[in-house]
C-alpha cells in the first residue's frame, strides 16, 4: 500500500488510524493478556464476591440487577479510566508521548486507535461478568438495541476522561488520581447499589459526575425499565466525553 499523496483526506485518516491501531496492539502485546485476565477476575469477582456481602441478594432482584450491571460498569472504568491512563503515564516517562506528537498523523486518529484498543481489552471481562451474573442470579434481561451504543459510549467516556487526566498532570500524580477514581467508583458511587443509600450531599455530587450515568446507561439498556430507556445518561456522558476528548486533543496538539 502506498502513502497517500495528500494529507487531510479520509483515506489519510483511515490509513493513519489503521497503522496507529496496529502499533498500539504491538506495544501492548505482552501486557494485554494479563490485563484481560485481571479484568475478567474483577468482573466475576464483583458479581460473586459482593453477593456474599449483601444479605438476601438472591431474593432481591433489584439488588441482583444493580450488582450484575454494576460489575460491567466497574470493569470498563478499571480498564479505560485506570489501566489506560497508567500506560499513558509510562509513555510520558519513556518519551513515547513526545514521539507520538511528532508523528505526521491526525491527533484524532491517535485517540480513536487507543480507544479501540482499550474497548477490545474490556470486552472479555464484560462478557464474563454478564455470564457470571446470569448463572449466579438467574437474571431475566430485556436487552435494548441501545445496549451496544451504551457500552461503547461508557468506554469512550472513560478513555477520554482517563487520557485527559494522564495528559494534564505528571505521571505519578496521574496514576494516583486514576486509582483514586477507581476506588471512589467501587466504594462510594451508586453503581452497585441504589443512589438512595448515599448521604444527600454525596448523591447530589453524583448528579453531575459521570459515574452514576455510566452504570445507569448500561443497566437501563440491559434490563429496560417499564418507562423505557432514559436519554439523560447518554446526554451527560456525551458532554463528559466531548470535554475529555477536547482536553486530550488540546494537550496533544500544543507545542512544548
Amino acid at each position: 500500500m502506498t502513502e497517500p499523496t495528500t494529507r487531510g483526506g479520509v483515506a489519510w485518516w483511515l490509513r493513519s488510524y489503521a497503522l496507529l491501531f496496529r502499533w498500539a496492539l504491538l506495544r501492548l502485546r505482552f501486557v494485554v493478556p494479563l490485563m484481560v485476565l485481571i479484568q475478567i477476575v474483577l468482573s466475576v469477582g464483583i458479581v460473586v464476591g459482593f453477593a456474599f456481602l449483601i444479605p438476601g441478594v438472591d431474593e432481591d432482584p433489584v439488588a441482583a440487577q444493580y450488582l450484575s450491571t454494576g460489575a460491567m460498569a466497574i470493569a470498563l472504568i478499571a480498564v479505560c479510566m485506570a489501566f489506560a491512563p497508567s500506560m499513558v503515564s509510562q509513555q510520558k516517562t519513556q518519551g513515547i508521548f513526545d514521539f507520538q506528537r511528532s508523528l505526521p498523523v491526525p491527533r484524532s486518529a491517535t485517540l480513536v486507535a487507543d480507544a479501540t484498543t482499550w474497548v477490545l481489552v474490556a470486552l472479555p471481562g464484560l462478557a464474563a461478568g454478564m455470564l457470571a451474573a446470569t448463572l449466579r442470579f438467574d437474571l431475566e434481561l430485556r436487552v435494548s438495541p441501545l445496549a451496544l451504543p451504551a457500552v461503547l459510549l461508557v468506554a469512550l467516556t472513560c478513555v477520554s476522561i482517563g487520557y485527559a487526566i494522564a495528559y494534564l498532570v505528571p505521571p505519578m500524580a496521574a496514576q494516583m488520581t486514576t486509582n483514586l477514581v477507581l476506588f471512589f467508583a467501587l466504594m462510594f458511587s451508586p453503581i452497585n447499589f441504589p443512589e438512595e443509600r448515599l448521604p444527600e450531599w454525596l448523591a447530589s455530587l453524583h448528579d453531575v459526575l459521570p459515574l452514576t450515568y455510566m452504570a445507569q446507561a448500561i443497566r437501563d439498556t440491559l434490563a429496560v425499565p417499564a418507562e423505557g430507556v432514559s436519554g439523560l445518561p447518554f446526554a451527560v456522558l456525551g458532554l463528559w466525553c466531548l470535554a475529555g476528548l477536547a482536553t486530550t486533543q488540546w494537550v496533544m496538539s500544543r507545542r512544548g
